[in-house]
């Protein structure tokens, strides 16, 4: 993948989208420093002079509310991601052959034509439901830029039965605000078709590293305002923390976690086979964690990014449910709906996570869309509750429904946002209050119904982050105590005292609380846990009721996307018990200088270990 190429292409379609988005907000009369008023003429409406159709009218109406809740900037900003990660995933299937009929939304099968099959076949998409008279209108009066908005706008309401998680309803203000002029010359659309090589787009992975290059500004801003002591605000953590994990380091984690509880529960599977990064156990084990079907098993990333764990998960599950028996159109629903689980604070991200998820199962099973499967990616949102609130709908429900554990962990996800899935929830299960609750309606009381759609959210995200999963893998944000917001300190420090000084350390701790007792955490984090005096009750609860399995130290530049010695990083497996005897494989790696160096390093240390380990099994 040409990476020099996925930068151009972010930074282009993300500035030139941000422009559109802004001047379709003035063309509405709406501007940073003001917003002009409305003049209402019957069907019509007067900004600035110029006169527009009065449906326009609620959904300028909407924008407005936003901006004077978020401000103008934040607004803009959330269009403008919007609408880039629905032009990228449309991109993404385009090039891969996924959407229906395989249309193709930005290009033409015959390359002699710059106009998209989209345009030129519109009276040929039956799927979606067009208005036959409409496109005739935009024909006969060439309004090409019109009619290909709408087959657009179409398109998406169409992908909405399928993955409404990025694809919301387009009736709201981001429909206001949808870039004019897609087919003119050096336009977006242009972007979109000619900077990323085509064979760049057939790995779902090219999803996360654009996304990393579209928030790289956003993340420059906020490190250099750090160093002028301006704390990291909640709603600029996901851009600060966010950091693609390269796939050889991604493949060590999940083999040696996943792939290695399925080899202690099947020795003789020929997973091991297809797993470079694996290292075999010394010897045979026989205290581990019981696995009877694939269907049982549960891995979570709880600070997911847009999904490159759970996406290589995705493969490793694929080969292990092959070979169990499973057919191969099956296969797919069962991964996303009984193995696969995200969370993440950060909604961009989450979207393109679920949409990653998608685009494996689909690339598995080409009837996939028709099951209309969910991914299970859990975007953390606020739920907090007025005075009285709560107990009212207690009252309505059934007290002796809700244990005092229950009670709490409602009120457990009013920042959400801030402190994400470093939430431990006072009670370890709610899926059976959940169940309950699901199958109650409250639609004749308008009051009990909001809080009862609240109820089931935070219910959902506690269940999330319930004790329950085999594996837990993760590339945890990295934030030292310096440059958290006073109130994300203040919890650090209530909750995690062995491990406050850092963000990646307290998801040390939490992950193993997550992870079901022998599941394994596999994990990249900074090194500095393994030497400071200030995570040394970390490394003591560790060592005294853990078992670190393996650990690859990979010192600086591990990631070649970031430059010099910034972050130093070690890379490790631990299960979630203690073998006092046990003896964990560990590689050293720190004299690599480059990604290559040390992916190839770990590689030989792989190959050597299991040459060693075959010559004293023989020697026995």
């Amino acid at each position: 993948m040409d990476k020099s190429k996925v930068i151009e292409f972010s930074n282009k379609v993300r500035d030139k989208l941000n422009a559109e988005v802004e001047s379709r907000a003035a063309n509405y009369g709406i501007f940073p420093k003001e917003i002009h008023a409305v003049e209402e003429h019957g069907d019509s409406v007067v900004i600035n002079g110029s006169v527009f159709n009065s449906e326009i009218k609620n959904q300028r109406s909407q924008l407005v509310k936003q901006i004077k809740e978020k401000g103008y900037a934040q607004v803009m900003e959330e269009v403008t991601y919007t609408w880039f990660n629905r032009l990228v995933a449309l991109k993404f299937m385009e090039m891969n052959g996924c959407l229906p009929d395989q249309i193709k939304v930005f290009t033409s099968t015959d390359p002699n034509k710059l106009e998209p099959d989209l345009l030129t076949n519109a009276l040929k998409l039956d799927f979606l439901n067009l208005d036959r008279n409409s496109v005739l209108d935009f024909k006969a009066e060439n309004k090409d830029e019109e009619l290909y908005k709408y087959l657009i706008l179409k398109l998406c309401n169409y992908l909405n039965k399928i993955m409404p998680f990025l694809f919301e309803e387009i009736e709201n203000y981001t429909e206001l605000l949808f870039p004019d002029k897609l087919l003119h010359t050096g336009s977006v659309l242009h972007d979109l078709n000619s900077i990323i090589p085509d064979e760049d787009w057939q790995e779902v992975e090219i999803i996360g590293w654009i996304y990393q290059d579209y928030i790289a500004p956003k993340k420059d801003k906020v490190f250099a305002d750090l160093k002028k002591n301006i704390k990291i605000s909640k709603e600029n953590i996901p851009a600060v923390t966010q950091l693609f994990t390269p796939h050889w380091i991604v493949r060590y984690l999940v083999e040696n976690s996943l792939g290695r509880l399925w080899m202690l529960n099947r020795p003789e599977s020929s997973l091991a086979d297809r797993m470079e990064y694996y290292i075999k156990p010394e010897q045979q084990e026989t205290d581990f964690l019981k696995i009877n079907s694939p269907e049982e098993l549960k891995i979570c990333d709880p600070a997911c990014g847009s999904g490159h764990m759970l996406v290589y998960a995705f493969d490793l599950l694929y080969a292990i449910y092959e070979e169990e028996g499973y057919t191969p159109s099956e296969i797919p629903e069962m991964i996303l709906t009984h193995n696969l689980f995200g969370v993440e604070i950060d909604k961009r991200a989450g979207e393109l996570a679920g949409f990653a998820l998608t685009m494996k199962a689909r690339g598995k099973d080409r009837h996939f869309f028709k099951k209309q499967v969910q991914p299970n990616i859990c975007m953390l949102e606020n739920v907090a509750f007025e005075q009285g609130e709560l107990n009212a709908y207690i009252d309505s429900v059934g007290s002796e429904l809700f244990t005092n554990a229950q009670r709490a962990t409602l009120l457990q996800f009013a920042e959400a946002d801030n402190f994400g899935s470093l939430i431990r929830p006072a009670a370890k299960d709610v899926s059976d209050l959940l169940h309950l609750l699901e199958s109650k309606k409250f639609s004749e009381n308008i009051v009990l119904s909001a809080t009862h759609d609240e109820v089931l959210k935070a219910l959902k995200q506690a269940d999330y982050l319930s004790p329950k999963y085999h594996v837990v893998v993760a590339n945890p944000p990295y934030m030292g105590g310096k440059g958290m917001n006073n109130r994300l300190k203040a919890f650090s420090q209530d909750n995690y005292p062995a491990s406050k000084s850092d963000l990646f350390a307290m998801f040390i701790e939490r992950n193993l609380d997550l992870a079901l007792e022998k599941g394994m955490i596999a994990m990249i984090t900074m090194q500095s846990w393994m030497f400071l005096s200030s995570f040394e009750k970390l490394r003591e609860n560790i060592l005294n009721n853990n078992t670190i399995i393996s650990m690859a130290h990979f010192g600086a530049r591990a990631f070649d996307s970031i430059g010099g010695e910034v972050v130093s990083t070690t890379a490790f497996i631990v299960e979630n018990a203690h073998h006092d005897e046990y003896k964990g494989a560990y590689i050293r790696l720190v004299d690599g200088s480059c990604e290559a160096k040390k992916d190839a390093g770990l590689r030989e240390a792989v190959r050597q270990s299991r040459i060693c380990g075959a010559g004293q099994r023989e020697g026995k």
